[in-house]
């Protein structure tokens, strides 16, 4: 028997309204996380802590985003309480969960601040969010994950891993018939269906522990059942045109992220999807860079040849990130505004340099979340990293009284 669903309309078919959240003819709030591990070099990215208010200059580090200047904040001072794994520089930082909160485990986590967006802003896209990254992980600091997102269970949640998957899944149309698409979705189902009558033969006398486990596995089967609903509620729409080219395979490090911020910006301009994470490769960028060294190596840094590569990163990582924000800005929504005023996206680690943990690098970015932009925020030592993701939320319009360690909102950061 399948599990009953209560009200399908929240998992696609009110895509035929306009969103809740929003007022006819406005545009919708998105949500991009992009992510690198092993950090930045303190001494050149970070502005003076001095300086602080909208009267601040940007760094060395920071300086090719200077045309952005009054369209991002910088945020010092937070990090995430429980992290204690210097080469994971984003397992938790969108969770801010301990892994050591299970009693008998020695991993565990939570949802990611991603998906908590995506509960609330991917109703009634094709897709309820998208995780992106890279072949690349291996030795780009990013420690355990298949992508920066985590699910509602602290499980990891897939990604895809390269520009042209990504340009298929938005925009490339199905070759099988409908029938057919139709035939296979309900050949999954029934897979479910069976899969769930032999566990709950097995449910009856249990211990707690695997009852937990057992209950686990139902959410999962539950997940799939959602996610295959949707799917069969998008069957016969047509894919959007793609606005831009298909791109070439094999494209790796700085090309690599280039195209997928193109894409990122595709995927948010034809409203495929609302709520956008992306774990970059850290590697393959120095690679291209012409930097031999490696990552690790890189980050723990001293003056010298060690210290220029890192900078020689961080430069790179803001050009890049600096072009991103040129096309949001040059995309125009139908009202006029540009998509830029309606995403809110964070940039950063939960790695600040070397092995440390405090103090990770922020950048916040666009007014999708009604946040005060064109500041340098110098916050409390040790601010929860969660705080700013809670503020964030709520600037969204996603209701949110906690999130991960949060101890509360960002009052400097709301507009």
């Amino acid at each position: 028997m399948l599990i009953a669903l209560p009200a399908l309309e929240s998992i696609g078919f009110r895509r035929f309204a306009s969103a809740a959240e929003n007022t006819p003819g406005t545009p919708p709030k998105r949500a991009v996380f992009l992510g690198f591990g092993f950090g930045v070099t303190e001494e050149s990215w970070y502005p003076d802590i001095k300086q602080t208010g909208a009267q601040y200059e940007l760094s060395e580090g920071l300086a090719p985003l200077a045309r952005h200047q009054k369209d991002l904040t910088v945020v010092q001072g937070c990090s995430n309480q429980y992290n204690n794994e210097a080469h994971w520089g984003s397992t938790f930082w969108l969770t801010g969960a301990n892994r050591y909160s299970v009693p008998g485990q020695s991993f565990a986590n939570s949802i990611s601040a991603d998906q908590v967006a995506a509960q609330h802003l991917g109703q009634n896209t094709r897709f309820t969010s998208l995780q992106l990254g890279s072949k690349d992980v291996k030795g780009s600091g990013h420690g355990p994950g298949l992508s920066l997102a985590w699910d509602q269970r602290g499980k990891p949640v897939a990604g895809l891993d390269t520009p042209l998957q990504l340009y298929h899944k938005l925009f490339s149309a199905s070759n099988l018939p409908l029938a057919q698409r139709q035939a296979a979705i309900a050949e999954k189902r029934s897979v479910l269906d069976a899969v769930l009558a032999q566990a709950k033969q097995v449910q009856r006398g249990l211990s707690r522990t695997d009852t937990d486990k057992l209950d686990e596995y139902f959410q999962g089967i539950r997940d799939i059942e959602i996610q295959l609903s949707k799917e069969e509620a998008w069957l016969e729409i047509p894919k959007a045109k793609p606005p831009i080219d298909e791109p070439a395979s094999g494209l790796k490090g700085r090309d690599e992220i280039k195209v997928m911020y193109h894409l990122i910006a595709a995927a948010l301009q034809t409203d495929n999807t609302r709520v956008i994470s992306y774990r970059q490769p850290v590697a393959s960028l120095l690679q291209s860079l012409d930097i031999t060294m490696a990552p690790h190596n890189m980050s723990h840094y001293t003056p010298g040849e060690r210290m220029q590569a890192s900078e020689k990163r961080d430069i790179a990582q803001s050009e890049l990130l600096a072009g991103l924000l040129d096309q949001l800005k040059a995309t125009k929504e139908a009202d006029g505004s540009s998509l830029l005023d309606h995403v809110a996206l964070a940039y950063g680690s939960n790695i600040r340099s070397m092995h440390y943990l405090d103090n990770c690098p922020t950048i916040l970015a666009g007014g999708g979340a009604n946040l005060k932009m064109g500041q340098h925020l110098a916050l409390s030592k040790d601010t929860p990293l969660c705080d700013v993701w809670l503020t964030m939320l709520n600037g969204l319009g996603v209701p949110s009284d906690r999130h991960g360690d949060s101890s509360g909102v960002v009052k400097k950061l709301q507009a």
